[in-house]
């Protein structure tokens, strides 16, 4: 296999295309989940670590995606909370459990109908294991995104030998190859990850997938204008004025 930009495009594209056929029917089960959040006036909660965050972003706050939505993040006890800078410079952030409580109470009035979106292509760290746990226990709805080659071959980093995969309602697969890495390098080991492209996919698709069934059934879903364009920004106010005090748009 080469190692050059085309082959990485036809590689990632038959991903892609791998990936929205096989996950169509999960991806529709996730948007039920969704839709009966939305009735209910509840906020789709996003979360994910590392390159993971990416999928978050996907979900919460961008133009052509949801309003009532969070995206959950490793800063969070930083920029909302009162936890130093140097919090995050602990290298075992992510793989500690006991950062997933620190980050849940900090979601802003979250109820029970609320849905949570949790990604992680390992889907074996302590704080994505812990907080996805904590989710259940609440009693929240929770669709998963991993991968489920790379999350069968490595242990759990988390105290219960738990992954993400076991705990999620609706559990997607990112179609990402163990280590993530798609083109093989001469000397060993592989270059150019896709769990980024795929989980960006599958989120969009879910989206997509909600609000066709929202159209067709006569409403007018909650979707944000790119802030870029005129009258966006008076047109998102006026919907997050309706999820005041349960969602937020911090860096």
């Amino acid at each position: 296999m080469s190692l050059d930009a085309p082959t990485f495009v036809a590689t990632a594209t038959a991903t892609l295309q791998q990936v929205a056929e096989s996950q169509l029917e999960g991806v529709r089960a996730a948007a039920a989940l969704l839709r009966t959040c939305m009735d209910a006036e509840g906020v789709v909660q996003a979360f994910g670590t590392g390159h993971s965050e990416a999928f978050a972003m996907e979900v919460a706050g961008r133009a052509g995606g949801l309003v009532p939505t969070n995206r959950i993040s490793l800063r969070d006890p930083v920029v909302l909370g009162v936890a130093p800078v140097d919090y995050l410079s602990d290298p075992l952030l992510e793989r500690n459990p006991a950062t997933a409580h620190r980050l849940y109470e900090l979601i802003p009035a979250v109820q029970p109908q609320d849905v949570f979106m949790i990604a992680s292509n390992s889907g074996a760290n302590g704080s994505v294991v812990e907080f996805a746990r904590l989710v259940k226990e609440k009693g929240h709805p929770l669709v998963v995104v991993t991968s489920m080659q790379h999350t069968t071959q490595v242990p759990s980093r988390h105290p219960s030998g738990q992954k993400l995969y076991e705990l999620g309602d609706v559990v997607l697969d990112n179609g990402a190859p163990f280590g993530d890495a798609v083109l093989p390098l001469p000397g060993g080991g592989a270059a150019c990850g896709i769990s980024s492209l795929t989980a960006a996919l599958l989120a969009q698709m879910v989206v997509a997938e909600l609000l066709g069934g929202m159209v067709a059934d006569g409403l007018t879903p909650p979707v944000y204008l790119s802030a870029n364009i005129p009258a966006g920004d008076e047109h998102n106010g006026a919907l997050e004025a309706r999820y005041e005090g349960r969602i937020r748009r911090v860096p």
